[in-house]
């Protein structure tokens, strides 16, 4: 971020959450709370207002719910964007999935480590998709079935898609990390990267959280029952 702090929303319509964020992150150089709303609407106008690097979205809100909020935040005219970084109860909350195709570019789980947030924070504002192997597997293998997905031997060709940088697809949306991808390929993980970024091209996807989600769309990889 050049230096600078990075800003972020926090929207969650539990008092108590967004002013124990704000204490938590009151002491972090490098991350400015610049806004916070209780509902989607709120979220929103924020995020249009005062051009934040990060919105902290919840899910689950009064009114306009934070899966909308994100769809219109990530469609907004203005560019860039800000990323969008759901706040969740992962274990009992169906919509994750939703969230992330409405284009957030990864999640928290509410009782996440402090360290772990703030270190998602910078991932998200660096440009980069929330994607962690461990936890991408099971929020997958949970939600991508919403839509039901094509099994993967009848998948369809992906137009303009190399046999490599579909085999590369295939293990993103496995939940491999670039190095788990080279070391299964047996290519650097430089050549991993510049796969991955011709990707992002090809499939106008805009980080690698969009890469899971179009790998399980497409038929290329079935979640784990």
């Amino acid at each position: 971020m050049s230096g600078r702090a990075v800003r972020v929303v926090l929207a969650d319509d539990q008092p108590l959450v967004r002013a124990g964020l704000r204490v938590l992150m009151a002491d972090t150089a490098d991350i400015e709370v610049v806004g916070e709303a209780g509902t989607g609407t709120e979220a929103v106008r924020l995020a249009r207002d005062v051009r934040p690097d990060v919105v902290v979205m919840d899910i689950r809100m009064p009114g306009m719910d934070g899966i909308e909020a994100t769809r219109l935040i990530v469609r907004d005219a203005d560019v860039p964007c800000p990323r969008v970084l759901v706040l969740t109860t992962f274990d009992d909350d169906e919509y994750v999935y939703g969230a992330l195709r409405a284009g957030a570019s990864g999640f928290l789980v509410k009782d996440m480590a402090l360290e772990d947030i703030l270190a998602a924070i910078h991932v998200v504002a660096a440009g980069d998709g929330l994607i962690a192997p461990s936890v991408t597997r099971r929020l997958i293998a949970e939600f991508a079935a919403r839509p039901e997905p094509a099994a993967p031997s009848r998948a369809r060709p992906v137009a303009g898609v190399t046999d490599r940088e579909r085999e590369v697809l295939v293990l993103v949306g496995r939940g491999l990390s670039n190095g788990e991808i080279a070391a299964e390929l047996f290519i650097t993980v430089a050549t991993v990267k510049a796969h991955v970024a011709r990707l992002f091209t090809k499939l106008d996807a805009r980080d690698r959280v969009q890469l899971v989600i179009l790998a399980y769309e497409m038929g290329l990889v079935a979640p784990q029952r």
